[in-house]
């Protein structure tokens, strides 16, 4: 058994496809089901379903995944401190991002600066919604999130607090209140972002016992901005993914009461980290500091 068998297998199961994962590697498709079909002998276990044009993880292959994954990580883990006794010259940094607050506002100056600092390490960034990249932490399949706090199970540091607001149409009933109630948006249709903290949204109103007419869901923020200036319902988003340039056609405004949100970042464990994502930590509390 192979690091090369073990990330190939890794690669399979996340594009459900050998010829996917080929293109990925730049390898040749007999290449990978070479390395699977060999990593299947050795194990004495069928680790996919095979398909027409799709293979999918069988029980036990889903099963040792994770396990290959961690091994993965800690194969990462040992290059990195080999490297951070060298200066940090190679390495590789998988981070997990989610909406405008972290892709946009938060990421963008934390990432100019680790690759000032540190030009050899390989970054990839991967975007989802919130819950997924928490999921891809789970899964060892990025080192590092950046995730809505509190999450018990990680490892975090938080870097920004905001707050959710309502969002309405300009011209609204409700729009020269000093804030809304989440009563109050469950009087008429309610446009769902799922890029951002959809989940924390519909927990708000789920503990408050409220159930929000959701009409339309929309994977981006700027789809729900556009839809909530037509008037074709409210919304409830972060106030930090907001545009920083105003916009006439709607109104942000406080929920009554105010339900803060703060961002952070997460590993799984800490003492685990490679260098490489303990640097990029550093980094982040540096420039956000009034948060940690």
């Amino acid at each position: 058994m192979t690091l090369t068998q073990l990330e190939i297998f890794s690669l399979v199961a996340e594009l459900q496809g050998f010829t996917s994962a080929a293109h990925r590697l730049g390898i040749s498709q007999s290449a990978v089901s070479h390395a699977i079909k060999a990593l299947e002998q050795e194990l004495g276990v069928a680790l996919f379903r095979r398909h027409q044009t799709t293979v999918e993880l069988s029980e036990i292959g889903a099963q040792l995944l994770g396990r290959a994954r961690a091994m993965l990580g800690l194969a990462n883990t040992l290059a990195q401190e080999a490297a951070d006794a060298r200066g940090m010259k190679r390495g590789t940094l998988r981070i997990g991002s989610f909406g405008p607050t972290a892709s946009i506002g938060l990421l963008p100056p934390i990432l100019s600066r680790f690759r000032q600092v540190y030009p050899g390490i390989e970054v990839h960034v991967d975007e989802g919604p919130d819950r997924q990249v928490i999921q891809w932490l789970d899964e060892r399949r990025v080192d590092i999130g950046f995730v809505v706090l509190e999450q018990e199970r990680f490892d975090t540091v938080p870097l920004l607090e905001d707050q959710l607001v309502a969002l309405l149409p300009a011209g609204h009933r409700l729009a020269a209140s000093e804030a809304v109630t989440l009563q109050a948006l469950c009087d008429e249709p309610f446009i769902l972002t799922e890029a951002g903290s959809s989940e924390l949204v519909m927990r708000l109103f789920s503990q408050a016992r409220l159930q929000p007419q959701v009409r339309y869901r929309c994977a981006q923020l700027l789809s729900t901005l556009e839809a909530v200036s037509r008037g074709d319902g409210l919304s409830v988003v972060a106030q930090a993914s907001l545009p920083e340039r105003a916009d006439s056609r709607y109104v942000a405004l406080p929920l009554a009461p105010r339900v803060p949100r703060r961002i952070g970042l997460a590993v799984l464990d800490r003492r685990l980290s490679s260098p490489a994502t303990l640097a990029f930590i550093a980094l982040a509390q540096k420039l956000y500091p009034s948060s940690t």
